[in-house]
């Protein structure tokens, strides 16, 4: 999932989107506007969605406060803080849920191999 996705091509969640599906990822976007990237509808709200495996943020620690819960009832095995996503309050409250969390770029992650 990507938390802060935009239809604004000049985003880098919009970016990571494309890039997420470019490697073979299966990609939930999920933001306020509504909108596609990639073919793919960007959802609004707080979808009811399974089997997460990984929530990249690109929403910084204030616009995340609204989604805390959301993150933590999807239960994914990682959460991925992007460069100005850094939330140390989210990140105490998935490490008590054993939810790995990382502070990297997702796009970088995917372009050297380590995602």
């Amino acid at each position: 999932m990507v938390l802060g996705a935009t239809p604004n091509r000049q985003r880098f969640s919009h970016t990571c989107v494309k890039s997420l599906i470019r490697y073979g990822y299966e990609v939930v976007p999920v933001g306020i506007r509504a909108g596609k990237i990639a073919g793919k509808d960007i959802l609004n709200d707080k979808p009811a969605v399974k089997d997460i495996h990984t929530v990249t943020l690109y929403l910084n620690a204030k616009n995340q406060r609204a989604y805390h819960d959301y993150i933590l009832r999807l239960r994914p095995e990682r959460i991925i803080f992007n460069p100005g996503a850094e939330n140390p309050e989210l990140k105490q409250l998935a490490a008590r849920r054993d939810i790995e969390v990382v502070e990297d770029c997702t796009l970088i992650m995917l372009n050297s191999g380590t995602f």
